[in-house]
């Protein structure tokens, strides 16, 4: 399981800023959105940024001069650039500015985060057990110490964002949205866990690798790397 990855989304458009920072929450990492550069800046763990996700035309600084400074202070930090400049020569100043990945609005939520779990798997250190199950989301599989076990979708995608998910946490409104079932009852979701955690335990996770959080949700405990 990796580490909690800490994203910032730096957009001045409330409205867009919130969907994006929902989108990615979704999909289980921390996030936090700002409105400009220097509300970023003002934050006490501003230094702890693993992916920024920058719209250009911020209000003062602008998304370009951001880019530059947070590739100065962290080499490591993985930048997403979402913008309307999409002209060739716009593109290329963006990359030029530290950008890894550049992205023209408006950019459907599953390309963004498709992007932002690429740059993930780069850039923050795993600490997976050799021993430990791997998610193959291409094949829909679990592969384990005992065997490999195929996986809905659903399941897989559960997985996936409790392997993602600062401390393997999934809050129960977090995994009605990722399924799409906003209207799921409680004895619903926990029939769906059920079966995944057998599914665990027969690829050789332990035996209570999801447990329930009393009135909140559900937390991975066994060691999960994605393929």
């Amino acid at each position: 399981m990796s580490r909690t990855v800490n994203i910032v989304v730096v957009e001045d458009h409330a409205a867009l800023r919130e969907m994006t920072v929902a989108a990615l929450a979704v999909a289980g990492w921390q996030v936090r959105g700002f409105d400009s550069a220097e509300a970023l800046y003002e934050a006490r763990d501003a230094q702890t940024i693993d992916i920024a996700v920058l719209d250009l035309n911020l209000p003062g600084e602008d998304g370009l001069a951001l880019a530059r400074r947070l590739r100065e202070r962290q080499p490591g930090i993985g930048i997403v650039m979402l913008t309307v400049r999409d002209r060739v020569e716009q593109r290329i100043a963006g990359y030029e500015h530290g950008a890894d990945i550049y992205l023209p609005k408006p950019a459907a939520s599953a390309e963004l985060v498709a992007a932002v779990a690429a740059l993930a798997r780069r850039i923050v250190p795993r600490t997976d057990a050799p021993a430990g199950c791997e998610l193959d989301l291409a094949a829909g599989q679990l592969r384990g110490p005992e065997r490999t076990v195929t996986l809905l979708e659903s399941e897989a995608v559960l997985l996936r964002a409790f392997a993602l998910a600062p401390e393997g946490r999934l809050e129960t409104w977090q995994m009605q949205e990722l399924l799409g079932e906003e209207t799921a009852s409680l004895a619903a979701i926990a029939i769906r866990i059920s079966r995944l955690r057998k599914k665990l335990a027969a690829a050789g996770a332990p035996k209570e690798a999801l447990r329930a959080i009393r009135g909140q949700g559900y937390r991975l405990f066994a060691d999960l790397r994605i393929a």
